[in-house]
Formats: C-alpha cells, sequence, structure tokens
C-alpha cells in the first residue's frame, strides 16, 4: 500500500481506467472487464496466471503494473466476532479496518484517510490528526483483503457483502480516489455489490454530496449530532463552513436525485450534552416528514475524551420521542467496543500530522 510506486496499481483503478490503460497498451475494451473479474472475484494477483490473456500481455502486465494486498501489522477479534485490521499505509502510517458479522450479511468498515483533519470532539480518528489521502487502490485493496482473510459466507458468496465508509476519514475529502473505488465495488465484472449495500457516511461536505448526487447513487449517511447550529458548531466544525440549513438542502437534493433514497443521519448520544427531550423535539422539526432515518449511536469512549454515553434510558426516551414526532428512529448495536473497533474509536497510527483545518484552502483543494 506504498503510494509513489513506478508500476502502475491496477486495483483501484475502474472499468473505464482500466479500458483507457488497455487501450495505450493496443489491447481491446474487453481486457478490462477480464482483469477486474481475475482480480476482484478470484483473487488473483499474479498476472502469469491470467491464463485468458496472451503471454505477450501478461509479461506486460507484469513489467509495468502491480497488484498487491495491503500489509497487515496486527488482527483483533472481539468476543462477538467483529474483526479489526491494522494495515500499513507507508512511511510509518497504518489504518485500520473492521469486519462486523451478522447472520445475514457480513459489513466491512473502510477507511479513506490517513486520520482525519475534520476535527469532530467526540471522534477518535479526529484526534489523531490527518496525514494523507488513501489512494483508490489503497481502498479497494481492503475489500480485497477481508475477502480473501475470512472464510465465505453459508451460501458461498464472499465474506463481505455490505461496504460502509465510516472508517478512519472524511470520504468526501477524498473525492478523486473514493468515487472510483465506489465503481470498482459497484461493477458486475468486480464486487456487483448493490447500490444499497454500499453506504458512505459523510460530516457534511455540501458541495461534494451535491456532485456526489450526479456521479453516485449510493447510500449516504450524515454525522448531524446536534439539531441547531450553536451545538453543532462545536461537536462538527465544518457545521461552521456549511451550517445546517444548507447541509440539509444538499441532503434533500440528494435524495431528489435518485428516487427512493433517503438520507440516514448519524447521532451521537452524549451524556448532557445532546440528548434531552427537548432537543429530540427540535431534531424531529428538522426532519419530519423528509426522506430521512436516524440511527442513535451511544458514545464509544476512547483515551482522554471528555465525553461519556448517554444511558440506556435516555438514549429510549430521546428515540421514543422522536418516533411520537413522526420520525423514524433507531439505536445502532455498539460491535467489537472491547478491542476499539466501535463507531468512533478507530485512531490507526497516524504520524507527520498535517493539522489541516476544516475550511482552509488546503482542505477545499483535497475534496474538490
Amino acid at each position: 500500500m506504498t503510494p509513489g510506486s513506478e508500476k502502475t496499481d491496477l486495483l483501484g483503478m475502474d472499468r473505464a481506467a482500466l479500458t483507457e490503460f488497455f487501450a495505450g497498451l493496443g489491447e481491446k475494451p474487453f481486457r478490462a472487464r477480464q482483469l477486474m473479474a481475475w482480480v476482484h472475484q478470484r483473487r488473483e494477483l499474479n498476472f502469469a496466471a491470467m491464463t485468458d490473456m496472451s503471454k505477450r500481455l501478461r509479461d506486460a502486465l507484469a513489467e509495468q503494473c502491480r497488484l498487491a494486498l495491503p500489509t497487515v501489522q496486527s488482527e483483533h477479534c472481539s468476543s462477538d466476532g467483529t474483526v479489526k485490521w491494522l494495515l500499513a499505509a507507508g512511511a510509518q502510517q497504518a489504518i485500520e479496518t473492521v469486519f462486523i458479522p451478522e447472520a445475514d450479511r457480513g459489513t466491512l468498515c473502510i477507511s479513506s484517510q490517513v486520520g482525519c483533519a475534520l476535527d469532530c470532539a467526540f471522534c477518535s480518528t479526529a484526534q489523531q490528526g490527518f496525514n494523507r489521502n488513501l489512494q483508490a487502490a489503497e481502498i479497494v485493496g481492503q475489500v480485497l483483503w477481508a475477502n480473501t482473510a475470512l472464510p465465505a459466507r453459508s451460501n458461498g458468496e464472499p465474506a463481505v457483502s455490505n461496504v460502509v465508509l465510516m472508517g478512519m476519514g472524511e470520504p468526501l475529502a477524498n473525492y478523486r480516489a473514493v468515487v472510483p473505488a465506489i465503481k470498482v465495488l459497484l461493477d458486475d465484472h468486480a464486487y456487483g455489490l448493490s447500490r444499497r449495500r454500499i453506504t458512505l457516511s459523510t460530516s457534511g461536505l455540501v458541495p461534494q454530496i451535491r456532485k456526489l448526487a450526479n456521479d453516485c447513487n449510493i447510500s449516504l449517511a450524515v454525522s448531524l449530532h446536534a439539531p441547531n447550529d450553536e451545538l453543532r458548531n462545536e461537536l462538527v466544525p465544518i457545521n461552521r463552513v456549511h451550517p445546517l440549513a444548507e447541509l440539509l438542502d444538499a441532503c434533500w437534493y440528494y435524495t431528489s436525485c435518485h428516487s427512493n433514497r433517503h438520507i440516514t443521519f448519524e447521532y451521537v448520544m452524549l451524556d448532557g450534552v445532546n440528548d434531552d427531550l427537548a432537543q429530540a423535539r427540535d431534531l424531529a422539526r428538522l426532519l419530519r416528514g423528509k426522506p430521512a432515518k436516524i440511527n442513535l449511536i451511544p458514545f464509544n469512549p476512547f483515551p482522554g475524551t471528555q465525553f461519556h454515553c448517554s444511558s440506556r434510558n435516555r438514549i429510549a426516551a430521546f428515540r421514543d420521542a422522536l418516533r411520537a414526532a413522526g420520525c423514524i428512529a433507531t439505536v445502532r448495536k455498539t460491535r467489537g467496543d472491547d478491542i476499539d473497533a466501535a463507531c468512533g474509536q478507530l485512531a490507526g497510527q497516524v504520524n507527520d500530522r498535517v493539522r489541516s483545518r476544516l475550511g482552509s484552502k488546503q482542505q477545499r483543494a483535497v475534496g474538490a
């Protein structure tokens, strides 16, 4: 997963990019489909084994290109079956990827950046700072690794049936790499995942939400965490750049571009901060009657945090108030907290931090 290799990394190329690449070698477009099937479906990374290609082409690919799984630094297994991997990202950096098994699906939570620059107050990743964006090959490589490392499901399908971009980083701040990676995951010649089985979670980069609406139809989750601008400014500082009214307008634009699409609004439950019933009623006024679902997330602590999780009774009362006001509201089941793999706990290994603050010129350029 080391960036800057002299050889061309084919792992993160979508079909259009691969078709262009093969055209440069004087090959037909179908070569792109062949290579995608070998790599993503058969999990074959040795060009010499791709026997439906000519030897001349296989030799050329071996000389000019690379395909490699990420290097695993450590693996941790939770008592509930959740698995967390620490994957090398070059230059002594590392990211975390989490697999969550369920009876009817296997969900992989993948990272899009080494660290994160958005500085959300309740997130362990944000406290690590930001180093760099992942390349598309590094994003797709997390899925390929999980399908290679884990046994197939009972129906014979690969272990990963669902992918959520909810790991380290803000996916929409790495738009140039994330969208091609998503296209690989959607492609029938690669992973063939349903659009409803890929979810991107964002803290609220409004221009990129609008751009994504036109580029890619997948499930969208928005980290809301507060029912008003004053509190959200403190918890999710990108709100100072894109306040709630602007964010919600972009969300409804996204749903208007895709039939039968709704937005999941994530709301981490912080004791004494955002969990009283008046705040539930304010939240309901924002979202009632809109294509929205609210996912209440019990706060998962990490070293040095000032926050505490709301009590179970408090969370249940908040949920019931939302439902009484006409909203769809659920409480997320916490998984992997005994190995620090739960929502908001991923920290990875971030060195040489670049403290790119939200709204800075640098941050805007990253997400362009």
